[in-house]
């Protein structure tokens, strides 16, 4: 028996061609106490069969959780805090501050039915950057609330202010899966289907969905005879997904049911016509199902500021426009990308509106409004009851991720669970919620709140900080006159205990600030016990951080006697007068003089030698390279040089005042020379 039912989700099941043991044996069940965990990585999740995409959902609940008010158990936290956002909680709230009972989901889902507003959510209140988007092109959800109320309570529009009027983030309040049960497997195991593959006729009447889910069969087509070579993509990957293209849109192809499938976003466009209808085809020699794509195409437009993010229109808007050569790019392709989307829609018109569902994931108003306008020849329309958005995280618009979408959408999710202990779980949770209720109605609080402190520990706080303060700065006097003022004793204890437990005491704090002057004053003249131990078990003398500080405590034995306090326990060492302190500190004044002046005639020994040295090596080597007794003479100057030691220092003046002396005596001494020669 195990074995068959292994047998029948051994391969990924498709919602639209489910083995007949499955079919015709499903029942629906209760949605509002089913809380399925994720399934584990071996456990299949949805898609056509043969694919390898997403197999898994988010977000694995780790504990139960409950709304009280409306008696709903949810899987993780994060869907009861969409519950508490949505429309059927802030119902029921509206309910209970009027005294009445909570309904129940299916009875909310009755009233709304009723109005002709849709309680999808509006593709206005959609973040940029979101990757769920709710593209059913209705008014928003709290409208539905406020119009509901107002019909109830027949008001006029300026009595209903009490409804709800501010927005909510997405959420429509109902997980997004609905589960079906089948004798077939064990009662643990659930099938999961994408509520959004249904209509909202079809999710309000609950009880049809198993007809429903049974109408959609679709029978595999059988393979062609000849098989055509599949075309190239556009630098678009289908990753390991079969997937069999159409080559024209009229044919067998479109003539069934199909989707369409669209993404836009950050310069990224991605739209895709897919059949419902498998296809039958066979790998490694086994019969196996693909799906078949209609039509698809992606464009890809540079039109998102780098490093900055947002679009060229949206900065635009907000500062004004840029004037760079990068924002007039961008700008560009923003209207060109615009362009093509809305042309390649006109030519798919004709599929697009006879499609089943259509999905798609605009990011951002810039996105949205290519889309649906308004503009003329317009094909998308926000009141469409048949868009919805992606029940699930989606990334960049390619073609391989619609192709993964399409997987994710139509692929039965399967889950164990154990239904007891999730019962008992939300039976536990509930009481937990009824008692807090209790107590919260009964004036009391669930958390206790801190006590007020006593008047003596505001007391004890204020001396511990005057005291901690003056210690601090060894102020001795001021520290003693606070103790007399304030008839503290001098083994005040300071408040808090645990935030003071390395020094509880004054005397504690003083040995360890290094404070000699408050040590004495403390032990000689307020009388502080020196055997009081910290939180360490240490005394005051053992924390001491300075001889100074360690002297006071010895002082103070000696003058206060070896009867007036266990010093040994105290760990003190022996007595010390003020005599032998004075003689100690003579002592080793005399001593760090002569130790300064035995260093200062080492110094002025080792200096001497040192020069001594250098003139020696200096002496050594003129001799080696002039010889002994050698003079050195000075180098003969050329005339050159000559000239220029003379005239260093003087003016222009005078130096030119020279040179017309030279002149005069070279012009003399050839004047001799020529008469004497003559003679």
């Amino acid at each position: 028996m195990a074995q068959a039912q292994d047998k029948l989700i051994q391969r990924p099941l498709y919602v639209f061609d489910l083995p007949e043991e499955l079919l015709y044996t499903l029942q629906l069940k209760a949605q509002a106490n089913l809380a399925p965990r994720s399934p584990s990585p071996h456990e299949r999740t949805p898609g056509p069969p043969s694919t390898n995409g997403a197999e898994r959902e988010e977000g694995s609940p780790a504990s139960s959780t409950s709304c009280g008010l409306c008696g709903l158990t949810f899987p993780t936290l994060q869907e009861q805090r969409t519950h508490v956002r949505s429309d059927f909680h802030g119902y029921n709230l509206k309910q209970k501050i009027r005294g009445k009972k909570p309904v129940t989901e299916a009875e909310f889902e009755r009233l709304v039915g009723e109005l002709d507003e849709s309680i999808s959510g509006s593709d206005s209140t959609q973040s940029e950057d979101s990757e769920n988007d709710e593209m059913s092109g209705t008014k928003a959800k709290e409208s539905t609330l406020s119009v509901l109320l107002k019909r109830q309570a027949k008001v006029t529009d300026g009595d209903a202010e009490d409804a709800p009027t501010k927005k909510r983030k997405r959420g429509a309040g109902k997980p997004p899966l609905l589960w079906f049960s089948t004798p077939k497997l064990p009662s643990n195991t659930s099938l999961g289907v994408y509520r959004a593959l249904f209509s909202n006729e079809q999710q309000v009447q609950e009880d049809n969905l198993v007809e429903t889910i049974q109408q959609k069969q679709l029978s595999p087509k059988p393979p062609p005879t000849q098989q055509k070579p599949r075309p190239q993509e556009d630098d678009e990957e289908d990753g390991g997904v079969p997937v069999s293209v159409s080559a024209t849109f009229k044919g067998t192809s479109a003539s069934g049911p199909h989707y369409f499938l669209c993404m836009i976003g950050g310069g990224h466009f991605a739209a895709m016509l897919v059949s419902l209808t498998p296809k039958l085809t066979k790998k490694y020699g086994v019969e196996d199902r693909s799906a078949t794509v209609i039509a698809h195409k992606t464009f890809h437009r540079y039109t998102t500021r780098r490093k900055q993010g947002g679009s060229q229109s949206a900065n635009d808007n907000s500062k004004g426009n840029a004037h760079s050569a990068g924002s007039s790019i961008r700008r560009y392709n923003e209207t060109a990308l615009t362009q093509e989307v809305r042309d390649l829609l006109t030519e798919w018109k004709e599929l697009i509106d006879s499609a089943e569902r259509i999905f798609i994931r605009a990011s951002g108003s810039t996105s949205r409004r290519t889309l649906f306008g308004p503009y003329e020849g317009q094909v998308l329309s926000v009141k469409d009851e048949r868009i919805r958005g992606f029940p699930f995280n989606t990334r960049r618009a390619t073609q391989s991720e619609l192709m993964r979408a399409f997987v994710e959408l139509t692929r039965v999710k399967v889950s164990t669970i154990d239904e007891a202990a999730l019962a008992e779980q939300a039976e536990e949770e509930a009481a937990a919620a009824a008692a807090k209720r209790e107590a919260v109605a009964n004036g009391k609080s669930s958390t206790p709140k801190p006590s007020k402190p006593s008047k003596e520990d505001e007391e004890a706080t204020l001396h511990t900080t005057q005291l901690q303060a003056l210690i601090r700065r060894s102020k001795a006097p001021g520290m003693l006159s606070y103790l007399q003022s304030n008839k503290l004793s001098p083994d005040f204890r300071f408040f808090p205990p645990d935030q003071n437990h390395h020094a509880p005491t004054p005397l504690h704090l003083a040995a360890a600030s290094n404070s000699p002057a408050c040590t004495s004053s403390l032990l000689v003249k307020a009388g502080a016990d020196p055997t009081a131990k910290n939180g360490d078990g240490r005394s005051a003398f053992e924390i001491a951080g300075d001889r100074p500080t360690r002297d006071a405590f010895r002082l103070a034995r000696s003058q206060l006697g070896e009867s007036e306090w266990a010093w040994d326990t105290a760990n003190v060492p022996p007595a010390l007068s003020q005599a032998d302190v004075d003689a100690r500190t003579a002592r080793e004044k005399q001593e760090k003089a002569a130790e300064d002046e035995a260093e200062k005639q080492r110094r002025t020994a080792e200096t001497e030698r040192l020069r001594k040295e250098d003139a020696e090596k200096f002496a050594n080597a003129k001799e080696k390279n002039f010889g002994k007794g050698h003079i050195m003479e000075k180098p003969k100057m050329t005339a050159e040089e000559r000239r220029a030691e003379e005239a260093r220092g003087m003016t222009d003046e005078m130096r030119m005042r020279l040179e017309r002396e030279k002149r005069a005596r070279a012009a003399e001494e050839r004047m001799r020379k020529l008469q004497g020669g003559g003679r």
